[in-house]
């Protein structure tokens, strides 16, 4: 079943939780400054980490028989980034999903509900609106590593905690032109603003009109569940654009706005069980189908809100 098959069909899909994180803060693994966790796929005790994390969601996953998507390594491993890093773009995108595609295909049968998205990530922090790209910088800026990540056989497209309106149309133009089913996701406030004054919704508008094909459909991610919730009220949570076009969530564990979060010295979390039931609510009030974590989270996380999905009806 083709990635945009399986998200008409099934009710509910989940997404891997933190890997960059956990990496820093769980197992105190030396990132590379540039390229973050890519490397990682070229040395053993990076590969075993890393194919670690990937397994325990996966197995979450399958224990449930609930589909799920995982991302590429490549969130840093744009064209300026491997240039400084003296390191082949083609190659190490090429190999990141080779590195996932081996994983999923040691699941055997289960293989068939795991879906491998080419992740990207914006050109500066995700956490600086101001240092977002313009629209035509994001497109050429980003185009080369999107195209090598389609022509590297992934299922979707992933452009992941973007803050700004003007770099995600180009990343969503350059996204389009592959022909691969894609999928947006933004960082936003309670207010249901982007970080760039944006409104959520508005957004989504102006994206959808701009590709020549739309994203398959659009998330968020980096924010709390309690922050999407707040968000639904302040846009108003019968606007037609959020039940047609929102489809989920990548949630922090903590729910401390991006400014709090980026001077943090240890780590911030709500509970399994409560970001669980957050994110349970969401799935029931809003239909959000699509449903995984991000800083802050871990296997635990995952397994706290599956089971929720698996015990009630």
């Amino acid at each position: 079943m083709t990635f945009k098959k399986a998200v008409n069909f099934y009710p509910h899909i989940i997404t891997e939780g933190s890997i960059i994180e956990r990496l820093k803060r769980e197992f105190n693994y030396p990132l590379d400054d540039t390229l973050s966790n890519a490397l990682m796929i070229y040395n053993e005790t990076g590969e075993a980490l890393l194919e670690k994390i990937y397994r325990e969601y996966i197995d979450i996953a399958e224990s449930s028989d609930l589909p799920i998507m995982l991302l590429t390594p490549t969130w840093r491993t744009n064209k300026e980034r491997t240039i400084n890093a003296n390191v082949d773009m083609k190659t190490i995108n090429s190999d990141a999903f080779l590195f996932v595609d081996t994983i999923r295909k040691s699941y055997s049968n289960f293989s068939e509900k795991i879906y491998i998205g080419g992740l990207t990530g914006c050109k500066g922090d995700a956490y600086k609106p101001e240092e977002a790209l313009s629209e035509n910088d994001s497109y050429h800026f980003h185009k080369e590593q999107i195209q090598v990540l389609a022509d590297a056989g992934v299922d979707f497209l992933f452009a992941s905690t973007l803050p700004a309106l003007t770099e995600a149309i180009g990343i969503a133009k350059a996204m389009s032109e592959t022909k691969k089913d894609y999928v947006i996701s933004f960082v936003i406030r309670d207010n249901g603003k982007l970080l760039d004054g944006t409104l959520l919704t508005d957004a989504i508008k102006i994206i959808d009109d701009s590709a020549s094909t739309p994203p398959l459909f659009y998330l968020t991610n980096c924010i709390h569940p309690d922050v999407l919730h707040k968000s639904f009220i302040n846009l108003n949570d019968e606007d037609a654009i959020l039940k047609k076009r929102l489809f989920g969530i990548q949630a922090n564990a903590s729910d401390k706005s991006p400014e709090e979060l980026d001077t943090l010295e240890n780590l911030d979390a709500d509970s399994p069980s409560n970001w669980a039931r957050g994110m349970f609510d969401l799935n029931k009030k809003y239909n959000l189908k699509i449903l995984g974590g991000c800083c802050g989270t871990d296997a635990r996380y995952i397994s706290s809100v599956v089971n929720l999905l698996k015990s009630t009806p």
